[in-house]
């Protein structure tokens, strides 16, 4: 298996401000972890999006806003989130990238696809910027794929609730939206009631975990509920927000991930999806090392090279109990 890599030079001149956690180096840990994955590695440059499908999930005025507000040097979208002058190229190249991942796997046999995106985007919402995202990467690929009747699984394992994207797909019974994340968290969304609300029910797919929560209880809400069901929904497409910010050395959240442990999951998502269907895109992962270790992890676990963990770590009782009351409550709407 190959790896398609989509980036742009401006992810790195997206000004977020001194000592802010979402910062340039993530950019060179990831890069670092493709180089070190041991796979065939294509990369390109990301173009930026057209303003049409920006639009499939952004409000016309809300773009617009952006683009106005990068223009006149930018500052602070809300309490976390930032932008400078060139945010605007990141921005626009960050979904560019997602989106023309598509485009180079479909004349692919056997590669899959990872877009370097920064800013990030699933906490992005349709009319304002939340989380340090701005546009929402995954989402405005995943509404591409449904403008043209593909069925898309999104698969979002960043250790904060993908807010931004549930919202967009809520009542859309041909897209599937899984989240792991870490419970009563930031954003404080990703109930696991959403399953039975909107005009798609059984589609919105929350598994909140408790603080603490290691590799073991994890893979076990990973094998037994999440690949599943998304092997009965039969997708076209799997878009995974690949955040990687539930690693055990990261301090922006609670969850105890080890690079194997995303190794893992994407060889268990490699058994049932074909990889050139497959796009994985940076989400949150804060920790630099973890950042590295993990994106390699992850591409050759999806080439079927699984190891060892090289740290065992147990969960609190209390994570069993998270994972319990998640399959009661998907198991009314699919086989588990």
């Amino acid at each position: 298996m190959d790896v398609v890599v989509a980036s742009h030079p401006a992810s790195m001149l997206h000004d977020t401000g001194p000592r802010h956690p979402e910062r340039p180096g993530r950019v060179e840990a990831v890069m670092a972890g493709v180089r070190s994955c041991g796979l065939g590695v294509t990369a390109f440059t990301s173009p930026a999006i057209e303003r049409s499908e920006l639009a499939l999930v952004h409000d016309p005025s809300y773009i617009a806003m952006i683009e106005t507000f990068c223009e006149l040097g930018g500052g602070a979208l809300d309490i976390d989130t930032f932008a400078s002058a060139e945010s605007w190229e990141a921005a626009l190249t960050a979904a560019g990238g997602v989106r023309a991942l598509v485009d180079e796997l479909e004349s692919a046999s056997d590669a899959t696809g990872l877009c370097i995106a920064r800013p990030p985007g699933h906490h992005a919402l349709r009319d304002r910027a939340m989380g340090f995202c701005i546009f929402n990467n995954v989402a405005v690929t995943a509404a591409y794929l449904r403008s043209r009747g593909e069925r898309v699984a999104i698969l979002d394992w960043d250790v904060h609730h993908g807010n931004g994207t549930e919202a967009c797909f809520a009542d859309d019974p041909g897209t599937l939206y899984v989240s792991l994340h870490q419970g009563h968290f930031y954003p404080f969304t990703g109930h696991i009631e959403a399953i039975e609300e909107g005009d798609a029910k059984g589609t919105t797919v929350n598994i909140p975990l408790a603080a603490g929560t290691a590799g073991d209880v994890y893979r076990m809400a990973w094998g037994e509920l999440v690949i599943p069901v998304t092997s009965q929904f039969e997708p076209s497409w799997v878009l995974v927000s690949a955040g990687f910010d539930g690693y055990v050395d990261d301090h922006m959240a609670e969850l105890r991930l080890v690079e194997e442990d995303y190794g893992w999951m994407a060889s268990k998502l490699g058994e049932i999806h074909p990889h050139n269907r497959t796009i994985f895109a940076l989400e949150g992962g804060y920790d630099l090392a973890g950042l590295e270790r993990s994106t390699a992890a992850t591409l050759r676990g999806l080439a079927g090279l699984v190891e060892e963990p090289s740290r065992s770590l147990a969960s609190p009782p209390s994570a069993d109990e998270a994972v319990s009351a998640a399959a009661s409550a998907i198991s009314r709407h699919w086989r588990l």
